[in-house]
């Protein structure tokens, strides 16, 4: 029993000595806490609280002097001193309810002896005049808005015992008591401030929460559309598989008389090629969904009632427009140069730019006119879709607002860029450029024409990438 009962002691000091530490570290510290500034108002509260400091000096004096009976110079140093207090809870809160209940504990303990002996008015209000009162709950306001609960609640209390010992223990005569009064009114300041307190804390968390959602958004966005395109490019590789192994199952047939070592060679080729080709039907039908949206049917590969369809090539752009024109636009399209041998990564690219810059003039822009421009050159292939401005309401679209990131996306993984802007006359511009061969070109000097005069001479004239 002996020991078990030692063992509890042990366990209850411990928790005493925690509880006392964290008061300590709560309390006795004169660390910096300011006042947060306003963003409406940005000094008001800064105002209003000085104004309640010189009100509570002003008033204090009165009542130290008039009430207690101590002299005018005394009451003004206290009134003044009670006065900081408040002023300095504005920055330093825990110091501030230490000087503010200091200074209410001296009055109170000077003003006894002259309530006992009947030189100070009977019935004043005793231990917490109005004005220290006043000073006092406007600390533990700004307390309770700074400092953790449990400090909050631990100054509170102390204010409480403080009281309690002066009035209820020491006590006085001929005085109206306030106690009571004083308590209750701290009490529920201190909820306020708690009240307040949790609630900015709660707002603030609730900001963070949806920095780190608008974050993890912009992410899963940028993953989505990088795995749609990879879906997209499982097919042209596979498409190329395909034809190696075929390659590979042919060639011993066009040659007279092969070498067993070059047919062994050829199997392994057919061989790795169809488990390749294996590997990425799996992982293709995984990847690709099976009912993705398409709102004004312009198409997609890979859905529909046909997901195994080739991907679309540069070919198929006639029947996106015709597509899109019986949507509802009037399209005017613009192809200049000879299209050399685009790779099928270029042309699917290429494809889905201008089909996603049409959906999204369809979404944004109903019954404007747009232009679609399709130029080749030695460099690669340069796109450029051109809506007007709407000339019918726009309804709310029913995308999610991926389209742009897709485009830079696909331009960006072939060495490309896209540019998406509005116009000046309320319209959208949508401007892409494609290597030929995925990689990107250095860029070429024209040269200067023979007669042309420079306005500029010390500059290199643009090239063609430097003026769009």
């Amino acid at each position: 029993m002996t020991n078990g009962a030692e063992r509890r002691l042990t366990g209850m000091e411990r928790w005493v000595v925690g509880g006392v530490r964290v008061l300590r570290d709560d309390l006795w510290t004169t660390r910096p806490d300011p006042l947060p500034a306003s963003v409406w108002l940005r000094w008001l509260p800064h105002g209003l609280v000085i104004l309640v400091g010189v009100g509570t000096t002003l008033a204090g004096v009165g009542q130290i002097a008039e009430g207690y009976h101590q002299g005018a110079t005394y009451g003004f140093v206290c009134s003044a001193v009670q006065g900081v207090a408040v002023v300095l809870a504005l920055w330093r809160p825990v110091p501030a309810w230490w000087l503010s209940t200091t200074v209410t504990v001296v009055v109170a303990m000077g003003a006894r002896s002259q309530l006992i002996s009947g030189q100070a008015s009977d019935g004043t209000g005793w231990p917490w005049g109005p004005p220290a009162l006043v000073a006092e709950a406007m600390v533990l306001l700004l307390l309770a808005l700074r400092v953790p609960t449990r400090a909050s609640v631990a100054a509170l209390g102390l204010t409480a015992f403080v009281t309690y010992v002066v009035q209820g223990l020491i006590g006085a005569a001929n005085y109206g008591p306030t106690g009571t009064v004083a308590v209750t009114v701290f009490a529920v300041v201190v909820l306020i401030g708690t009240a307040l307190r949790g609630r900015r804390e709660a707002r603030n968390q609730l900001v963070e929460q949806a920095g780190i959602t608008a974050e993890e958004r912009a992410r899963r966005t940028l993953l989505e559309e990088r795995n749609r395109i990879a879906r997209e490019l499982h097919d042209v590789v596979a498409h190329h598989m395909s034809v190696i192994s075929i390659q590979a199952q042919v060639a011993p047939h066009l040659v007279e008389n092969p070498s067993e070592e070059l047919k062994d060679n050829l199997a392994g080729i057919r061989q790795n090629a169809l488990e390749a080709l294996a590997e990425l039907r799996r992982v293709l039908g995984v990847l690709r969904s099976e009912n993705p949206d398409d709102p004004y049917g312009l198409g997609a590969a890979g859905t529909g009632s046909a997901p195994d369809t080739p991907q679309p090539t540069l070919d198929r752009l006639d029947a996106l427009v015709e597509n899109t024109r019986a949507a509802g636009l009037d399209i005017t399209a613009v192809i200049s140069g000879e299209a050399p041998a685009y790779p099928p990564g270029v042309q699917l690219s290429a494809y889905r730019i201008v089909q996603e810059a049409l959906s999204n003039a369809l979404r944004h822009a109903p019954g404007s006119h747009v232009r679609v421009s399709v130029g080749h050159d030695i460099e690669g292939l340069r796109l450029e879709i051109l809506n007007s401005r709407p000339s019918g309401p726009v309804r709310p679209s029913p995308g999610v607002g991926h389209g742009l990131l897709g485009m830079r996306e696909r331009a960006m993984m072939l060495g490309g860029h896209v540019m998406a802007h509005p116009t000046l006359h309320g319209g959208f511009l949508v401007s892409a450029f494609l290597p030929k061969d995925g990689v990107r070109a250095p860029a070429r000097d024209p040269g200067t024409p023979e007669g042309l005069e420079l306005i500029f001479p010390d500059d290199p004239p643009p090239t063609g990438e430097e003026k769009r």
